[in-house]
């Protein structure tokens, strides 16, 4: 950890007041680069040398990471960074902030966001891995960026919900389907609680269809939804929406819930939703239940 993030540390987690901040506007490319445009980082006139400081917000489980990118006069007024795909941004939130010479940082406004390239993404996944970074207005206006690195990841795409169960459709990169790959659904309290599901598989495409009673046949409890590209014998990957421009889906893609009739637990609702961090899980819950 640099000495700047350790000062910042006590703040990492806090928005600031963003009223006299300066603005940067981000382009994404489909690779998973994001370049920056600041206007006016430090005092008028100022010829030191000036930094785009992403600070990731602390939680109780990490150390305090920090990238610090060069901003280079861009030729228009506005100071340039990028950060291109081959930097590794590891999982969670950026603050973002200016930084002339050895002064204090000031938290960045976002200006434009320009994340066209992110819409429909479909890497090639030869690297192995999928990086996504989107930029970000928090609530309290200021610039953030959401990050992602899977390796491998596997992507949902469209959702059916017919009677008591879902029809899912996704892509895997970064590894191959075998004829032993299959999904399957954890119960998130009991880690060791699972229950399989056959895919079609396609390629690196493929689909399954999950009902939902044998889940609700264990009572009220979310359920995280993964991927087994080679079965028992190899890697389980989380299955997540993240090649598009949207950086917090809980709120955005809703899907209905449907009622569940058990022997023992009585009739619970059951559905579909995403977690904070963009994953697929199934609800199941009371009827008429809340979250």
């Amino acid at each position: 950890m640099t000495a700047l993030a350790t000062s910042q540390a006590s703040h990492a987690g806090d928005d600031q007041e963003a009223s006299e901040a300066p603005r940067a506007d981000c382009i994404a490319d489909s690779a998973g680069g994001l370049t920056f445009d600041v206007t006016d980082p430090g005092e008028p006139g100022t010829e030191e040398v000036a930094h785009l400081l992403l600070l990731r917000r602390r939680d109780a489980d990490s150390a305090e990471d920090d990238v610090r990118l060069p901003l280079t006069p861009s030729g228009d007024g506005r100071l340039r960074a990028a950060l291109p795909s081959s930097v590794e941004l590891a999982e969670g939130r950026w603050n973002a902030y200016a930084q002339v010479a050895g002064g204090e940082p000031r938290r960045l406004m976002p200006g434009v966001n320009d994340l066209r390239s992110l819409v429909d993404r479909a890497p090639s996944g030869s690297r192995g891995h999928v990086a996504v970074r989107i930029p970000y207005a928090t609530k309290q206006g200021n610039l953030s960026v959401r990050s992602w690195r899977r390796a491998p990841h596997a992507e949902t795409g469209e959702m059916e919900i017919t009677g008591t169960a879902m029809t899912v459709q996704g892509r895997v990169y970064g590894t191959a389907l075998t004829d032993a790959a299959y999904a399957e659904a954890v119960r998130r309290d009991e880690p060791d609680l699972a229950h399989r599901v056959e895919i079609t598989a396609e390629g690196p495409a493929f689909s399954f269809a999950l009902r939902y009673g044998p889940l609700a046949e264990n009572g009220a409890g979310p359920w995280d939804l993964w991927l087994r590209p080679a079965g028992e014998s190899g890697p389980r990957v989380r299955l997540a929406r993240l090649l598009d421009d949207v950086p917090d889906k809980k709120t955005i893609f809703t899907y209905p819930v449907v009622p569940c009739a058990t022997a023992e637990h009585g009739t619970l609702e059951a559905g579909p939703y995403y977690t904070l961090d963009n994953d697929l899980s199934v609800r199941i819950r009371e009827a008429g239940g809340k979250g």
